[in-house]
């Protein structure tokens, strides 16, 4: 890697807190340009000497590679972010990215699940404790699955990104308001209502800790006894354990109960405005898919008990 780019990779790591997730599809993205560079031009980038054409160049190397139209997106997303950071460093005095006509975007609709097995996957650490329990002759440590319920619990009654709920600090809960802190993309923070249930579930993990929490300790640790927070890939191995005693599918991961809430609050009535700021999106337009899920739904809905459909 060029120094450049490592200190573009460092910028979003620290200036930006760009999530763990961001910046290792920035750092594949700006890796994919540079192997092509290379195969195709003998030589590594030089970023300041880059034309339109040489990117307009790679764009059909991608296409002509299959690479999904998302994927795509993903890459010059990161490209341009990339450019703005070197003409903010004056590096560079103007991006080459402009006026690149991308394929137009796949409109996928964000998979959720039903409030049924939303609560079946909340009640499964409790449950496989419980399990461990009775097949276990020793005794069985019950703060890890009191973590996951919690954990589980706040995504969803937040609507919480992964790296949000594993970012969260105790001093970012304010139990008499029941309001959480939230610091989003960008380190923006907003405040967002937490429930009951996902309430009772933190003070219950954090009565089976060994010692009392800092006020500047993570909310959910990797271990009890320990100062780092759990971290996003931890969460993950330990969701498919869930989602096996659940019943359901094995490839859903955290992100999919950010949009249970969301699909569900709008099922229920809220508006669009106010579950955007709930959903922390900069923009309307991020949030209006989930309208379009409610929309498809009742659509369906209609088609299947409407006798003149």
């Amino acid at each position: 890697m060029d120094v450049w780019v490592e200190d573009f990779l460092a910028h979003l790591a620290t200036d930006r807190g760009a999530s763990d997730y961001t910046r290792r599809n920035y750092t594949e993205a700006l890796a994919e340009f540079r192997r092509w560079h290379e195969g195709e031009r003998q030589s590594r980038p030089a970023w300041a000497a880059l034309q339109r054409d040489d990117f307009r160049a790679f764009l059909r190397y991608l296409s002509r590679r299959e690479f999904s139209r998302a994927t795509i997106h993903l890459t010059f997303s990161a490209l341009r972010t990339f450019y703005k950071f070197l003409i903010r460093r004056g590096h560079v005095a103007a991006t080459p990215l402009k006026n690149i006509a991308l394929p137009k975007p796949e409109r996928r609709l964000p998979k959720f699940v039903t409030v049924e097995q939303a609560t079946a996957l909340l009640a499964a650490p409790l449950g496989e404790l419980e399990r461990e329990r009775r097949l276990s002759e020793s005794p069985v440590d019950p703060v890890p699955f009191l973590r996951d319920a919690a954990l589980l619990e706040t995504i969803y009654s937040c609507g919480l990104r992964i790296s949000e709920a594993c970012g969260l600090r105790v001093e970012d809960l304010n139990q008499p308001e029941r309001l959480i802190t939230v610091r989003g993309k960008g380190r923006k923070e907003r405040q967002v209502p937490i429930g009951g249930p996902a309430l009772r579930a933190i003070l219950t993990y954090w009565q089976g800790l060994p010692q009392p929490l800092a006020p500047s300790a993570p909310v959910f640790l990797a271990e009890a006894g320990l100062t780092e927070a759990i971290r996003p890939a931890q969460v993950q191995s330990r969701l498919k354990r869930y989602l096996l005693a659940a019943g359901l599918d094995l490839r859903l991961t955290p992100h999919k109960l950010r949009h249970s809430f969301a699909t569900h609050l709008l099922d229920n009535g809220a508006d669009l405005r106010s579950v955007q700021e709930l959903l922390g999106h900069k923009n309307l337009a991020a949030t209006q898919v989930y309208a379009h899920v409610t929309v498809e739904r009742l659509k369906q809905a209609y088609l299947n008990a409407h006798p003149r459909a």
